[in-house]
């Protein structure tokens, strides 16, 4: 199609949008000229509104090149609409549904440059509970939801992740080799589910599902946790078969 028909399909208050949506549905940092690809725009319009949305914060260069991806701005503005009232409280009580069932603590968590991310929690009525606060960031190498959003990315980019991370040991448990952290990456695609085997905290341990959009796009994990003592590995299954009910059901309901 030729630059100037598509051009008069996207209006002018639209093609900001329009750029933000192209990054969101990326599975990597985009050049304007690649999202331009989509947008067939002039070149000096594409380059001015990248430049717009850099300057005020909504995206950023990756290091060392000229693609773009989100920022933290847009990343803010985008767990806005996650938790949005009636989204928030659809997800909210699909969790409190599923943390009933397991009878521990279920986050939902996502992923940002600096970890994944707490997003929303029903906590677990037992006494003795492990505090992670909504808001913080956990490492992806070590804990459950970290390791199903790598096994989510195509092999070769999770591989690329894995051997850039800096794999930190948080336990004597945690995988500090990227082969072997890329090995278990193979068996969480195989099985449908991550655990984290006191690999974040000692006499912690967890399990964690997909939850995706319509088109199949990882949209957060859905994860429980709890002492060993009551969330032994022998549970690990029947609590992902839960899991996964819960992260069907949000991705029926709200993507």
């Amino acid at each position: 199609m030729p630059a100037s028909r598509s051009q008069d399909r996207v209006p002018t208050n639209l093609r900001l949008l329009k750029i933000i949506e192209i990054l969101a549905k990326a599975q990597s940092p985009l050049s304007p000229t690649e999202i331009n690809a989509q947008l067939g725009l002039p070149k000096p319009s594409i380059h001015r509104l990248c430049q717009t949305l850099l300057e005020e914060g909504y995206l950023a260069r990756e290091a060392g090149t000229r693609r773009l991806r989100p920022a933290r701005r847009l990343r803010d503005m985008a767990a806005g609409v996650l938790n949005a009232s009636d989204l928030y409280l659809a997800r909210n009580q699909i969790m409190q549904t599923v943390a009933l069932e397991i009878g521990e603590t279920v986050n939902f968590v996502v992923p940002e440059p600096e970890g994944m991310r707490y997003l929303d929690r029903v906590e677990t009525a037992w006494p003795l509970r492990i505090q992670l606060p909504i808001g913080s960031h956990v490492p992806f190498h070590c804990t459950a939801s970290g390791k199903c959003f790598l096994a989510s990315m195509p092999l070769p980019a999770a591989a690329r992740m894995a051997s850039a991370l800096a794999l930190a040991p948080r336990t004597q448990a945690t995988l500090t080799a990227p082969d072997d952290l890329i090995r278990e990456l193979g068996e969480i695609r195989d099985r449908g589910f991550s655990t984290d085997r006191q690999e974040f905290m000692d006499e912690m341990n967890a399990v964690a599902v997909a939850v995706t959009s319509q088109s199949g796009r990882f949209v957060g994990a859905l994860a429980a946790h709890g002492p060993m003592s009551r969330l032994a590995a022998d549970r690990f299954e029947a609590t992902a078969a839960l899991l996964k009910q819960g992260a069907q059901k949000m991705r029926e309901t709200l993507f």
